[in-house]
């Protein structure tokens, strides 16, 4: 099944459900075939790192854990605000007059 995803690793999202509600991140990876993203800073876990050579020691560390793609929103660059996402056909200049399909703002109509 070939799933697709309207977010893209760099965007900026705020999450809507969940312990981190209301809080804004940077998506770090997006998981299209689970439906999930990972966004920096959000949705921290605690994972035990273990020593990778002798004489270390292992550690308590803080990981980023997939959220599911319903529980979050893209924050529109332009009027900063969570939004969803329309997509618009853009003609291209100078290559052979293709189309481009480009992400837009559903409220403010800028382009994403």
């Amino acid at each position: 099944m070939n799933k697709k995803m309207n977010i893209k690793k760099g965007d900026l999202v705020k999450m809507i459900k969940g312990k981190d509600r209301g809080k804004t991140g940077k998506v770090t990876k997006v998981l299209i075939s689970q439906n999930r993203v990972v966004v920096e800073g959000l949705n921290m876990v605690k994972a035990i790192q273990k020593p990778k050579r002798q004489g270390e020691k292992g550690e308590i560390i803080n990981v980023s854990r997939p959220v599911s793609r319903s529980n979050i929103m893209l924050v529109c660059p332009n009027c900063k605000k969570p939004v969803r996402i329309g997509y618009r056909f853009e003609v291209a200049v100078g290559k052979n007059n293709k189309k481009n399909k480009i992400r837009v703002c559903k409220k403010c109509g800028a382009k994403i």
